[in-house]
């Protein structure tokens, strides 16, 4: 079968890794506390991917069928990832936080042929599929401390993997041009778009960890992030599987525990998206917060209130990179541009401008919205069963990305905030990590998200400033302590006029704060809102 493989098609990577180093431990599945890690080689990856693509064959899900897979981050997870490879079939993968009609949507959006998912989710799953009839229930997946799945007469598929050795099929898929996953968007603006990837962004994903991330040949990479989100795939795991890296991934985030992983496995680099690093810098100051292996930090969206310190803080060094699942790319490499810039896109590969609303090229310093052009080729965009969407997204033939930015003098792009998401107070924009740092540094909380609600005085464009936020174990928060401590390091107009307590700050798969949902539950008679 040599003959017929096909270069960066993640099963042909993968087998031709099984065949020259079948035992090496390349991923290895934290966990959690109280849990044993599951670790899987070459071998592994191979032969169950094998078993679950015989089983999407056997249930007539074939080359172009898309099926829903809703799983934490386990081994079974990239089998089932492998399996679509194999075959051809499309992998949706929905974050299993989704729930009710959000999940059903994807479901059903997706046009889902079937379904896999663990049985930790069946209640969720199980309320979707009642009404969304024909949809196949592949596998179902049972885990220790999950309880048996509901429906007991679904296909277990812990049988399917502790059965016999099945081979390679008969029909594999050898087109790198064709679609791998559809992975949804954040849906922080609302329903959740499918974006179609194909098979080639695969060897793309290995090449940025080659030339731009310099992953060394001593690496060990980490990531937290739910392998249903395109960074977690892009920045660990094709890299691993393709370079023999090896890597830990963590069923889910715990920022408590970060840095104990990256000790207890000798992590030397990590990703972080979104929330997730005010919530580490949050955490309490510990003596050997720098006593760590971790060399460099791949980070999407670090504050630059807080990148200083945090580099000094744990040893390490920040790269910081923008990236969206649509497209478009630029980094920061450590030690290059300036704290707070995502960086320059790829010089010869892409361009990125920050425009007005007229199509005019903004001046530096000036806020517009960011958009990418490609040198070579032309910018394509397919959101499932959305053409006119698709369109609009790549309109005049370049990726609108939404997101407002500025460029430097020395065209260093900054990011200011999502288009139409912007905070702004009696004229002035206002950034929320700023405010997010100052309600860290006091170390009451373990969590805060900072966003805007219409401001009451109706002003167009204007917003009144809520601070949601979790509070540190064993602390009862003093508003008017907070209130008085942040009058000594925010401007007055920065101070939010309210205090939203809540027990987590919801997250999307991606870790980005789901400031909507913060904003759809605050109301000022709330028992848990105080004014300040």
């Amino acid at each position: 079968m040599s003959g017929d493989r096909v270069a960066g098609l993640l099963s042909y990577e993968v087998l031709a890794k099984c065949e020259q180093m079948p035992d090496f431990p390349v991923v290895t599945f934290e966990n959690g506390e109280g849990l044993a890690d599951e670790v899987v080689t070459y071998q592994d990856l191979f032969v169950n991917g094998c078993r679950v693509a015989r089983a999407l064959q056997g249930a007539g899900i074939g080359k172009g069928d898309r099926f829903s897979l809703v799983m934490r981050n386990h081994p079974e997870f990239v089998y089932t990832l492998l399996a679509a490879s194999i075959t051809g079939a499309v992998v949706v993968p929905i974050d299993p936080r989704s729930k009710g009609s959000k999940l059903s949507y994807q479901i059903r959006d997706s046009n889902s042929k079937g379904i896999i998912y663990t049985s930790e989710f069946s209640d969720d799953v199980e309320r979707s599929l009642a009404e969304l009839k024909g949809v196949q229930v592949i596998g179902v997946l049972r885990k220790e401390g999950f309880r048996q799945a509901a429906n007991g007469s679904h296909p277990s598929l812990n049988e399917i993997l502790e059965g016999p050795e099945v081979g390679l099929p008969d029909t594999m898929n050898r087109e790198l041009n064709t679609p791998f996953e559809v992975i949804y968007t954040s849906g922080t603006t609302g329903d959740p778009k499918g974006v179609v990837i194909k098979a080639h962004r695969m060897p793309m994903f290995t090449m940025l960890a080659q030339f731009v991330w310099q992953y060394a040949p001593d690496e060990k990479l980490y990531t937290g992030l739910s392998l249903t989100h395109g960074n977690a795939q892009s920045v660990t795991l094709i890299p691993s599987l393709a370079l023999n890296i090896p890597s830990v991934i963590s069923r889910k985030f715990t920022k408590s525990r970060l840095w104990d992983i990256c000790r207890k496995h000798g992590c030397t680099t990590f990703s972080l998206l979104g929330g997730m690093m005010m919530g580490i810098y949050s955490e309490p100051k510990k003596p050997d917060d720098a006593d760590n292996p971790v060399r460099k930090v791949l980070s999407a969206g670090t504050p630059r209130s807080i990148w200083e310190d945090f580099e000094k803080r744990f040893g390490v060094k920040i790269h910081e990179w923008y990236g969206a699942v649509e497209g478009g790319f630029a980094h920061n490499a450590p030690g290059t541009g300036p704290v707070g810039s995502f960086g320059k896109p790829i010089e010869g590969v892409m361009e990125m401008k920050v425009i007005r609303d007229d199509e005019s090229e903004c001046a530096p310093g000036e806020i517009g919205e960011l958009v990418v052009g490609q040198k070579q080729g032309k910018v394509e965009v397919e959101y499932l069963g959305k053409k006119k969407a698709s369109e609009d997204k790549t309109r005049g033939g370049v990726l609108r990305t939404g997101d407002m930015c500025h460029k430097d003098a020395e065209g260093w792009l900054f990011f200011d905030f999502r288009k139409g998401g912007g905070l702004r107070r009696q004229g002035d924009f206002i950034l929320p990590e700023y405010v997010e740092k100052a309600i860290a540094d006091l170390g009451c909380v373990s969590d805060v998200c900072v966003y805007g609600i219409p401001a009451e005085s109706g002003a167009p464009g204007e917003s009144d400033i809520v601070a949601a936020v979790v509070p540190a174990q064993g602390v009862r928060l003093d508003v008017k302590a907070i209130a008085k401590g942040l009058e000594k390091t925010l401007e007055k107009g920065s101070i939010p006029q309210f205090l939203q307590i809540v027990d987590e700050i919801p997250k999307t798969a991606s870790e980005k704060n789901l400031d909507r949902v913060l904003r759809d539950e605050f109301s000022k008679d709330a028992s848990n809102v105080f004014p300040f």
